[in-house]
């Protein structure tokens, strides 16, 4: 799923203090237009998205995110927001 692994989706499920940030953030990530295109979900562009992850952990970026990491984002940004 773009680079965003199935357990950081659960992880972020399991946490819904981070709804609005997780809906948010993945709002502003995404290509203007997003809603015409399948899968029809507001992820972020894939370039953008191998860019992220290769700079996060090195390698190919083809290393899907770690749910950990995810989490402490979301966090991040909704203490920041407050």
């Amino acid at each position: 799923m773009n680079g965003i692994s199935s357990a950081a989706v659960f992880a972020v499920v399991k946490r819904p203090d981070l709804w609005v940030t997780g809906v948010r953030s993945a709002v502003s990530m995404a290509p203007s237009g997003w809603w015409r295109r399948s899968p029809f979900l507001p992820l972020p562009d894939e370039g953008w998205m191998h860019f992220r992850l290769e700079t996060a952990y090195g390698g190919a970026g083809d290393q899907p995110m770690r749910a950990e990491d995810l989490i402490t984002w979301l966090e991040w940004k909704r203490d920041l927001a407050a």
